[in-house]
């Protein structure tokens, strides 16, 4: 594979804002489980193989099960999220792939039923954080595990 632009040795100032967005998240309510199945289920989407290998690690780290890890990219028909994941996990879909109809009117009310709008925010602004990562990393070609 080519060797492409490293963005944080050219362009320190973009990754600082970005770690800014990660820190942001830090301080915000999302519960670990949340954060690494958004991390995981976007990276899935968009095939961003860097992320999936930095972020498995990080959620078998934080005791997520191989068996969900594997069963991700099925969670509908796997039987082993609970519904607030199930939530967490469709949005995440919707933001990713935001060209296809966005976060529809039935998916935002139960979304904002179940977690209130502070952390549906947070929730957001986590899904738009990681889609920016896996740009980043596909555009410039990260590799995994390095």
């Amino acid at each position: 594979m080519e060797n492409r632009v490293n963005i944080q040795t050219v362009q320190p100032q973009a990754y600082k804002a970005m770690y800014a967005l990660e820190g942001y998240l830090q301080t915000g309510e999302l519960t670990k489980t949340h954060k690494e199945l958004i991390k995981l289920r976007a990276s899935q989407i968009n095939g961003c193989a860097f992320c999936l290998d930095m972020h498995t690690k990080d959620a078998l780290k934080l005791g997520e099960s191989v068996e969900r890890i594997v069963l991700l990219n099925a969670w509908r028909e796997a039987g082993l999220f609970t519904e607030e994941e199930k939530i967490v996990l469709e949005l995440t879909e919707a933001v990713t792939l935001i060209q296809n109809q966005g976060i529809n009117a039935d998916l935002y009310q139960r979304a904002e039923e179940a977690f209130g709008q502070v952390y549906l925010a947070q929730i957001i602004m986590a899904i738009v954080t990681i889609n920016a990562w896996n740009r980043i990393a596909i555009s410039t070609h990260l590799q995994p595990g390095k």
